[in-house]
Parts: structure tokens; sequence; C-alpha cells
């Protein structure tokens, strides 16, 4: 035996004394196959609890921890961690070897202790899970030390940059914020799943990520493939699939999909993304709403009050500016009938008073405000009624031809009192306050500043109804408001080639503080129609001619919704971005910075795809 010589995958050496050998899930080779041995396997890494659990009921129990070393101080005292939370650790006096390998032993080293359960002090119990114990440790031992000098610390105070935590995401989850979000994200699709599947039947359903690019919605990622000029499309949603899946007769259908879609960099929206998407046949907008309140009320961690209130489209705009409105807070748009003159019949003039707020507008509010009303269009100003000020207003105010004494009274303007006043054409009226509206008071919010603007009605879910169909585009052609194949308000079809602008959609949207966090809509089921609406839209039948052949094949009347996974996760679990509810999230510009993607690929590849690099810069001849 001795002159045999072992060899074990992974390159380390093995001694010849299998017996001891602690080894999981590999496979111990002789240089003679017929010599093959079979080790005793043992698992040292077990641990007995979670760092998260200990309590007081465990006292006088031995446990084995495992973690990282998240802390230590005077050689003696630690503190583990591992996604479940943290566990003190003190080594006694007497116990030299231990405290030799903890001095020793770099922070966010993988280790494992095993000791007794002790309760603390009274003076010492702290408002932690395992606050009212520490572990004294007789074993302590390094299981993966770290090697080098890790490019941040796994500390809540003086956080690294987001693009640096980002780079290395697999040491910002260690942070209890991130497991704690991803396991809360976990919950709450697990509980989503578990309610369709048991409680309302519904079949889960994968649907092709590569798919082929369709006119209508955002722009899609293009996938080339060996075929010269043949393309795939990522789907941006399984919009048309789903609905293939109706006509199949999967009356009820959804699955947590991923979703793609090429845009502009935003604060709060990735390239790559997820929905829970479902659809069903033989239904009503009615039906759909209240399933989505059911799926909600059962999934979310709060108490939530159903059914949702409902907005229409034009109220939510008159009051809030917006087609997604923050309920959490007050102060909604108001006429101001006070003007005596108009030089424009075509104007409009509108406000909106944040009460007892002005002693916090600042001149960087003011630059930070001044962005936002720059090119929009409308003339506005701000009326800062601070105390014994209220004259100094009044020029601002007949500038716009509205008489102060009337425009103060009727609405109740008090010492302290902010208003914002804009003129001009009324869409842009309500745009531009609703835009004003919601950063000064979520500024205010940010900055732990509350007032008589707060309303009680935070965290609760709106849905938006009456939509219009068809909005212009800057050429002068229609667009879809929702996407091409939302089906028209019936009362409203007389107006379909009348008037199509006062046609409204079967189309919902689910807001939650002010984000939109879903959308869904009842389908066109009649081929005619669609073929149709797609024609106003300028979009050639024949782009989607395997959903007009589906159509015309004996489709169910159906709908559906999607409900954006990311920033419903966010906003339960109060991330101020969706990047803190995904695990590996792209920036905002749409680059992983962990992997360097989108990276350059080979002269071989291109050549096999068929793809010839433009230069963007021009060839100097």
């Amino acid at each position: 035996m001795k002159s045999i010589l072992f060899r074990f995958f992974g390159g380390l050496r093995i001694s010849h004394k299998h017996k001891n050998i602690f080894v999981v899930n590999y496979r111990l080779f002789s240089s003679e196959p017929s010599l093959w041995i079979k080790p005793v396997v043992k698992n040292v890494y077990h641990r007995t609890h979670t760092c998260g659990e200990l309590n007081s009921s465990h006292v006088g129990q031995n446990v084995t921890l495992c973690g990282w070393l998240e802390f230590q101080r005077l050689d003696r005292f630690a503190v583990l961690r591992d996604g479940y939370g943290s566990t003190q650790v003190i080594v006694p006096e007497n116990s030299h070897e231990i405290i030799k390998e903890l001095r020793r032993t770099p922070l966010e080293s993988v280790v494992t202790v095993s000791g007794v359960v002790e309760k603390r002090p009274e003076s010492q119990i702290k408002k932690v899970p395992t606050g009212e114990i520490e572990v004294i440790a007789n074993d302590f031992s390094v299981i993966n030390a770290v090697r080098k000098k890790l490019p941040f610390s796994i500390r809540n105070y003086n956080k690294a940059s987001e693009n640096l935590r980002i780079k290395h995401r697999y040491l910002d989850i260690r942070y209890p914020e991130m497991q704690k979000n991803l396991r809360e994200r976990s919950k709450l699709l697990m509980k989503m799943r578990n309610y369709l599947i048991n409680k309302e039947n519904f079949v889960e359903v994968e649907t092709p990520t590569l798919f082929r690019k369709t006119p209508g919605g955002a722009r899609e990622y293009i996938v080339p493939t060996k075929c010269a000029g043949e393309f795939y499309s990522l789907v941006q949603s399984p919009q048309q699939l789903k609905q293939l899946l109706m006509v199949g007769g999967i009356d009820k259908y959804f699955q947590i999909a991923r979703c793609y879609r090429d845009e502009g960099a935003r604060p709060d929206r990735q390239p790559e993304f997820t929905q829970l998407d479902l659809e069903m046949s033989f239904c009503s907008a009615e039906n759909v709403m209240e399933l989505i309140e059911k799926v909600l009320f059962y999934s979310w961690p709060q108490q939530l009050q159903i059914p949702f209130p409902r907005l229409s489209y034009s109220d939510a705009m008159k009051m809030y500016g917006t087609d997604q409105p923050d309920l959490s807070f007050k102060c909604p748009i108001f006429e101001v009938t006070e003007v005596e003159t108009y030089e424009r019949d075509s104007t409009t003039t509108k406000g909106v008073k944040i009460p007892q707020a002005a002693e916090f507008f600042s001149g960087e509010v003011k630059k930070e405000l001044s962005k936002i009303t720059k090119d929009s269009a409308v003339e506005v100003t701000i009326l800062n009624y601070k105390k014994k000020n209220f004259k100094s207003n009044e020029k601002s105010l007949l500038n716009f031809c509205i008489n102060p004494e009337k425009f103060i009274s009727n609405h109740c303007i008090e010492s302290e009192d902010l208003v914002f006043i804009a003129r001009g054409e009324e869409k842009k009226v309500l745009q531009l306050l609703g835009k004003c509206r919601v950063w000064y008071l979520r500024w205010l919010r940010s900055e732990g500043i509350t007032g008589p603007w707060e309303s009680d009605d935070k965290g609760k879910f709106l849905w938006l109804t009456d939509f219009p169909l068809f909005e212009t585009a800057e050429d002068g052609s229609l667009n879809s408001v929702h996407h091409p194949f939302t089906a028209p308000h019936p009362d409203d079809l007389s107006l379909l080639h009348t008037n199509p602008l006062l046609v409204r959609g079967l189309h919902y949207d689910l807001v939650l503080d002010g984000y939109e966090v879903g959308g869904g809509s009842m389908r066109i089921h009649c081929p005619d129609l669609q073929k149709n609406i797609l024609s106003m839209l300028n979009i050639f039948s024949s782009s989607l001619g395997h959903l007009i052949d589906a159509l015309e094949s004996g489709a169910p009347p159906h709908g559906g919704i999607a409900l954006g996974v990311d920033r419903l996760v966010s906003l339960m679990v109060g991330a101020k971005t969706i990047r803190d509810v995904i695990a590996f999230p792209k920036t905002t510009d749409g680059h992983d910075p962990l992997s360097g993607a989108p990276s350059t690929v080979s002269d071989e590849d291109l050549d096999y795809y068929h793809i010839k690099i433009q230069s963007s810069k021009p060839v100097k001849l």
C-alpha cells in the first residue's frame, strides 16, 4: 500500500492513511484502478446552529458555529456572522492556542467555533436576536483564511461606493441588509407561486427568452446567429407568447419571467429584470385586478386592505400631474382661479401648496428644482411665504396676473407655506407641477423632515384605470400608451376612426407610493380588430403573422398583468434602489463591473456570427 500513489481531484496531496481523510464529494484514486479506495467521509464543517438562532433557551448546550469572522477584540472577543445573524464568542484566558490562532486570523475569514452557550450578564444584554447569550469557545479552526486585503470592509459606516460594491458583489452580499433583502424576495415569490398554483389552479409555464424581433414597445436586444443576416431578439416580455398559450387552452398561466429592454440609463431600471407574469382566459379587467389583490394580500409581509382604491387616469393627472401618483403625500394640484387676465387664451394656471415647508427651501434645493423647470416650456414661480415676508411675493403673483389678496385668502396661504405656480399648456403645466411636487416632498422625507404634507396612505396600493388607448408622437402619428395588443374600451369603439385620442383602453396599472409596480390590460382577441389597430399604428401585420394566425384559430377573450418584481421588492423592504434587491445587478448605465460585461469578443467569434465592427471614429486619410 505504501507504494501506491494517490491522486486527488483539486490538486491536494492526500495521506495514505485514508481513514482519517475529511473530504466530502470528492473521489480518491490509486494509480491502479483495481485498488480504488472509497474513503471514510466525515463533514468537519458541520454546524449545529446558525449564527442568528441561539438564545437563552440554548444556555448550557454544546454548539458548533460556522461563519465569517466579522470582528475581534483583544484576541479574546470575536463575532461570527453568517446569512442569519451574528453571535459573540468569548475565548477563555487559558486557551492560549485559540488566542494565538484568533490573533493571526484576518477578518472576513471563514471559521468554525465550538463551545458552550452561556447567558450574558444583564448589563451586557443587547437588543438583537442573539443578544442574550455568548459562546465560550473550546475550539477554533480556520476553514478558509482571507489571503489578501479586501477592497472594502463589511461595515455599515463609511460604505464603499455602489460601483465598487457591485464589482465585488460576492462581498457586498455579506451585508445583513443584502441578506435580508434577497431572503425576503425569495419568500415573496414563494408565496406568490403557492397562492397561484394551490389556491387559483394556475399553471406555471416557461416561455422562450430567444424570440423574433417584433414591433412596438421598448427597444429589444438583438442576438446574432451563425446564419448570416438572421437574428434572435431577447424578449422584452412574454406578451405574445402568453397570448398564444391562451389560444392553446392554458387558461390560467403564470411564470416568474426574465425580461430584457435595451433602454437608456435610469436610476431604477435594469436592462434585465424580473416580472410576475400572468394571463387568464374568459375574464374581465375586474377579475384580473381582484386576483392580484388576493395574491398580494396573501404574499405581502404587512397587512393590506382590499380592495385597493381606484383612480382614473384623467383624475390622477389633474390632481397629481402624473399617472403614478404618490398618495403617501398630500398637497394635490389646484386650479388658480384668481387670474384676472390671460395673455393667451390657451394657457392655464395651476399651483401646489406645501404647508409649513418654506424654511427648508434652501439655495441648493432651489438649484435642483431649477433643473426640473429649465426646459419645461412653462412659466414657473416659487412663492416662499416665510414669516413677515408675504409682500415680497406680491410681485410674482402680479406678474402672473393673479390677485394676491384673493389668492392668499382662497387657498388658505399661511406663514411658512411654500407654493409652486405654473402657467402654460395644461398638459405641460400638470406634468411640471407633478415633478416639482414629488421631488420636493421626497427630498423632505429623505432628510427626515416630517410635516402636515405626510399622508396616512403610505404603503397602500392604488389602481389606475381608464387610460387613453393612443397618444400622439412628435411627428403627429399615433402611438400605443400601453402596447398594440391592448383592447379598446367597448363603449369607445365608435370613436376609433373619428377621434382615436378619446378612445380609452382596457388598461390598468398598479401603483405603490408613486411607483408603477404592475401593468396589464385586456387583450384584443378579434383578428380583424387587431389588424385594424396595427394599421392605425403603422405596424405591418406581417411582422406579427404568428399572432394573427393564432387569433384566427379560435382565440378566447383574455387579459393579464405583469408585476415588476424588482421594484415591488425594493418598496417592500424599503431599499433605496432596485439594485439593492438584485443579487447581481448592472449599474445605471447597464454595465456589469463584476465581470466587465459587455466586453469584446475574438475575431473568430465575429466571423462565426458574420459580424463586422464598424469604427465609431472617423478614418484619417
